[in-house]
């Protein structure tokens, strides 16, 4: 029972064991068993047994001797901890950013910086449809694959006449006639697959070395002929035209229209204005440039009904005509933050929090071949700076205007009102307000002062000889009299009649 109450002083009794009582020998049996787990620390209980089972565990480990370190071994330690707590931290932060869970991941985006759509198309079950318009799919391949089935297309036509060339040859035994002088070939000088495979290199490219040459006295030969000559133009149309229109797409002409890398967003005639600049590094113009935003940002309509990539317009001009550019010399191009704008409720704290994309698109045709162009790029959240305004970058110079290229990218600060453009419409529709409604009550008051001075004529000369001044309780206007009433603020004075009506 020391047992028990040393050990588990609030132990219920449902875990009490019996316990016998031995002699002596055995009390002194049951104390050193305790001594022997308190020293220990570790004992079951065994109701089968129904007494206390000690289990030896291994002693502490001694205790390690104490060594003086000085205070600089203490305070590398200290670092050392530091850093590799903080490195724990990073890494963290990092994975959170991975796997797309932390305060704010890069957005991905729609359209490339350099115009690229980033969307690939897939399962698409119906690719007979990339037949139908064979001539499109051919010009939209790569280089690689463009050159690979011109050079292909060539040689098949090729190989395929030079095989019915050597064919007709074979079935009509003029291989087996070389040496006899008398026999009338289909085509002279046609011993082999190889000849054959000449011949109709030469008749489909119009060579005509004449060594090899059809006779009369073969109507398949001729037939075969006239095929050959009508496909062959076919081919050569055919693919002649698909190089000519992939040699001169505009595409390439929109690697010289340029956007600037980032978009601002600053005051113009104290109004909020999204602005971003376009330029063109050619001399050639292009003729009838027309300018597109679209805002790509993802949204829940009322209904619960999500819709990625919503698109939604950003107006840079339409109604007034401003979207119609003449490119000529670098241009920036506004959008007015107004009640129409889906910017409008968007202040500088929530831009830092938004996750969309600004889409621009410059279209034209270009004036040496004519061919409508197309330049796109985008804008992310994070690239559309606050209070910010583009640099000029033109100047005047000796008969010319100098346009320096160099500051196209270039932006400073300014001072821009933090707030949302319907926080800054409503603070300067508050302040009009209070100014007009200050002024209205002014211009009311200024008939009441001249019926009190009308009214008391006389009382101004005796009270304040020499015309001095008379100041009116709640009101900063000085009445000076000049031979009779005089002018009230500067204003005309009405007459007698007039003041007393």
């Amino acid at each position: 029972m020391a047992l028990e109450n040393s050990v588990f002083p609030s132990r219920p009794d449902s875990l009490s064991l019996p316990v016998e009582e031995k002699g002596e020998g055995g009390e002194e049996e049951v104390e050193v068993a305790t001594e022997a787990t308190a020293s220990t620390g570790v004992f079951n209980l065994s109701e089968e047994l129904g007494h206390v089972v000690t289990t030896e565990t291994a002693p502490p480990p001694p205790a390690a001797p104490k060594v003086k370190r000085s205070f600089q071994s203490k305070l590398a330690e200290r670092e050392a901890n530091a850093n590799q707590h903080r490195k724990k931290t990073q890494g963290a932060e990092k994975e959170r950013g991975r796997f797309g869970w932390g305060d704010r991941r890069k957005r991905q985006r729609y359209v490339e910086k350099n115009g690229r759509c980033n969307v690939q198309h897939g399962n698409m079950r119906e690719t007979y449809r990339y037949l139908t318009d064979i001539f499109t799919t051919l010009v939209d391949l790569n280089w690689r694959c463009s050159l690979f089935v011109f050079v292909m297309a060539y040689a098949v036509t090729w190989l395929f006449f030079g095989a019915i060339w050597y064919l007709i040859a074979y079935c009509r035994g003029d291989l087996d006639h070389l040496e006899d002088e008398t026999w009338t070939p289909c085509v002279n000088n046609v011993n082999g697959f190889i000849s054959a495979f000449l011949f109709s290199i030469e008749t489909e490219t119009t060579i005509g070395y004449g060594h090899r040459v059809i006779t009369d006295q073969c109507p398949v030969g001729t037939m075969l002929l006239l095929l050959q000559a009508i496909l062959g133009s076919m081919v050569n149309a055919f693919m002649v035209g698909c190089m000519f229109v992939k040699i001169s797409q505009p595409n390439k002409r929109a690697e010289t229209l340029v956007f600037s890398k980032h978009a601002v967003i600053s005051l113009r005639d104290d109004k909020l204005c999204l602005m971003f600049r376009v330029g063109d590094l050619r001399s050639s113009h292009i003729v009838g440039a027309n300018m597109r935003a679209k805002l790509i940002k993802s949204k829940q309509t009322q209904e619960g009904e999500f819709i990625p990539l919503d698109q939604t317009d950003i107006s840079v001009g339409f109604e007034t005509g401003d979207d119609r550019l003449f490119l000529v010399s670098p241009l920036v191009i506004s959008h007015e933050i107004d009640i129409r704008s889906p910017f409008w409720d968007m202040s500088q704290a929530q831009l830092e929090k938004e996750d969309f994309e600004i889409v621009v698109i410059l279209e034209g045709m270009v004036e040496a071949t004519g061919m409508t162009c197309q330049a796109r790029s985008s804008y992310l959240a994070e690239e559309v700076q606050w209070g910010h305004r583009f640099s000029p970058m033109m100047s005047l110079a000796e008969g010319f205007f100098d346009v320096d290229y160099g500051a196209f990218h270039h932006t400073f600060e300014v001072d821009t009102p933090s707030c949302s453009a319907r926080e800054l419409s409503l603070a300067t529709a508050r302040l009009e307000a209070h100014l007009y409604w200050s002024i209205s009550s002014r211009l009311d008051e200024e008939p009441t002062l001249a019926n009190q001075a009308a009214k008391q004529p006389d009382g101004g000369s005796a009270n304040g000889k020499g015309g001095g001044p008379t100041f009116i309780v709640g009101e900063m206007t000085e009445i000076q009299e000049q031979s009779g009433l005089g002018e009230l603020n500067g204003s005309v004075t009405t007459d007698q009649s007039e003041s007393e009506a």
